[in-house]
């Protein structure tokens, strides 16, 4: 039964703004300075909301690999198009045929070449998540969201179809041999089917903040401890 729906993405980021800037180039969406140090991805007309993506400031830097990330496919042949914007490369392709791109803060993410159909247009086309049981991680999101887990025989990973809200083709759970140890500097938020996060912590979801004061939410945390935040329906 699905219990919670994909909203959209938050990052944070030391410069919101200009952060914004980039990923609104690179995306093709439209930036907007929410007057408070803060900004939101409006996504382009006729993409779904849940590709809005707010970034919020925050003083920590980055300490380790983004655990997060999008994968993107190009327009053309080669990523000079994100570099020139601003994105720096951590890997040329070689065994694995994609770039390994960092943003302006040193956000990793993946840009893959062009697809060889129609169905693979340019732009953002997975979320990757690093998890220590992507079976496990795929299974729990995919039972919470609607979805449908998948598994390869390829590679330690798994990936979610399907989930309610979800824009783009898939979710995947990648395995890594690290354990996560600060918070995540990307995390998604969901909409809650009921008015509280009872059913998500039936599940096996962990509370990390209690909605009131100053948030309207809460915030949780998936059985590998990646924060999220989960909104009553209808609510921002």
């Amino acid at each position: 039964m699905t219990i919670a729906s994909f909203k959209d993405l938050c990052m944070d980021a030391e410069d919101a703004l200009s952060q914004a800037r980039f990923w609104a180039s690179v995306l093709g969406a439209s930036p907007v300075d929410r007057g408070d140090g803060s900004a939101r991805l409006d996504p382009a007309s006729g993409r779904s909301s849940g590709e809005a993506i707010w970034i919020d400031p925050v003083p920590e830097p980055r300490t380790v690999k983004t655990r997060v990330h999008l994968d993107l496919r190009l327009a053309g042949a080669s990523p000079e198009a994100l570099l020139r914007a601003g994105a720096t490369v951590v890997r040329e392709p070689g065994r694995d045929p994609w770039w390994v791109l960092a943003d302006p803060e040193g956000n990793e993410f993946c840009a893959f070449p062009p697809g060889p159909a129609a169905s693979d247009p340019p732009g953002v086309f997975e979320l990757v998540v690093d998890c220590r049981d992507a079976w496990a991680q795929a299974t729990w999101w995919a039972e919470v969201t609607g979805g449908k887990a998948r598994r390869s025989d390829e590679g330690p990973f798994a990936w979610v179809e399907g989930a309610t809200g979800f824009p783009w083709r898939s979710w995947v759970f990648a395995e890594v041999p690290e354990p996560k140890v600060v918070k995540n500097r990307m995390h998604w938020d969901v909409d809650l089917v009921g008015s509280g996060p009872d059913a998500l912590v039936a599940a096996g979801a962990a509370v990390l903040r209690e909605r009131g004061g100053d948030i309207r939410w809460w915030v949780l945390a998936d059985p590998e401890g990646n924060e999220f935040c989960a909104f009553p329906a209808g609510d921002r």
